[in-house]
């Protein structure tokens, strides 16, 4: 990706609100114009050398008209719009799509993970791939019953090459139950196996949409949005066969969607809504052990919608993050790891500039 001069870098911040950290590199839209009034659930991959991003769109989220929309960066900016699926029925129905997750194995194709359905509580699991990164895709394949894929947030590929998806569910009873749990493939989606954690916690979470982090070895911890008005985590020793049981991290979230990310040097991401009502301020924290967390950055903190972020580390060490701008447009920050300045949490407080 292509480096912005410093002068470009300064005179764009002094440009933009506050909350702008000057060590971020870029910070721009994904398009300017698309032929969808809404946008929602946005995740990012490096594919091939390339950064390739996805979202839904349509008039509003939920409508029959909502599909998965795909860009592809090259040239030094981003593709138009493409959709790359949709809910579309062998009757002709059209159903809403939801939470793309986009993710590049070791070795195979790009996968593109999607959902379909009325809701949260009735969708399936649809599953396309690319062989060249985004450009062309294959025939859906709807995933097995009971299977969901990677609910909103990118699967890992464990050493053995399994590959190990965060998911959830919402059951149809009033109120709804959200239960976290995982799902498992070796043959690239092929056939399946889940686990769940070894409880909900108590009183129970009810938790979904989980990232999965590196603990070293065959230890895994899972972060993830809940509506108790916390972040919840949960631990595997052996990697992700058995979970242990879930607990309320002292970050707060106001029932909005988290990302997270293990970075090469084994420090760990997360990026979330510091806040236990609304979807503003939008931050980024760190931690050396997923235990203790330190305030990074603070990505917007306007009045308005800035949700359901994505994050991953590029090949060459920088942070890309996504996240929904006020449901019209998908926003894109590029951070190096090496110049963020960490700040103590303290008692779940966001610490003052």
């Amino acid at each position: 990706m292509k480096t912005l001069p410093i002068f470009q870098i300064l005179t764009a911040v002094l440009a933009l609100p506050f909350a702008v950290d000057a060590r971020e590199l870029q910070r721009e839209f994904l398009y300017e114009t698309a032929p969808f009034p809404s946008c929602h659930a946005s995740t990012i991959v490096e594919s091939k050398g390339m950064l390739v991003a996805a979202w839904f769109g349509g008039t509003e989220e939920g409508n029959a008209d909502v599909g998965i929309w795909v860009s592809r960066h090259e040239n030094e900016h981003w593709s138009a719009p493409v959709e790359a699926a949709n809910g579309m029925q062998p009757d002709g129905k059209r159903e809403p799509s939801w939470n793309p997750v986009l993710f590049q194995p070791k070795s195979g194709p790009l996968m593109l993970f999607y959902k379909v359905g009325p809701s949260p509580q009735t969708w399936w699991g649809m599953l396309r791939t690319s062989p060249d990164g985004g450009k062309s895709w294959s025939e859906a394949v709807r995933l097995p019953d009971g299977i969901l894929g990677p609910i909103k947030n990118k699967p890992v590929e464990l050493a053995d090459g399994t590959i190990l998806c965060p998911t959830s569910t919402e059951t149809v009873s009033k109120p709804s139950e959200w239960r976290v749990h995982f799902e498992m493939t070796r043959d690239m989606g092929r056939t399946w196996s889940s686990a769940r954690p070894a409880s909900a916690g108590t009183p129970p979470l009810d938790a979904i949409q989980p990232s999965i982090l590196f603990l070293g070895g065959e230890r895994l911890l899972a972060l993830g949005r809940t509506r108790q008005k916390s972040i919840f985590e949960v631990r595997s020793e052996d990697g992700g066969k058995t979970w242990g049981a879930m607990n309320r991290l002292a970050l707060p979230n106001p029932n909005s969607g988290v990302d997270a990310v293990t970075m090469k040097d084994g420090r760990h991401v997360l990026i979330y809504n510091h806040t236990d009502r609304g979807r503003s301020p939008l931050n980024v924290a760190v931690s050396a052990d997923g235990l203790t967390w330190q305030a990074a950055a603070v990505l917007e903190s306007e009045p308005g919608e800035y949700s359901y972020p994505a994050v991953i580390q590029s090949a060459d060490g920088l942070l890309h993050f996504t996240y929904t701008w006020n449901r019209k447009k998908i926003r894109h920050v590029v951070a190096d790891p090496a110049t963020l300045v960490l700040t103590p949490i303290v008692n779940g407080e966001w610490p003052r500039p």
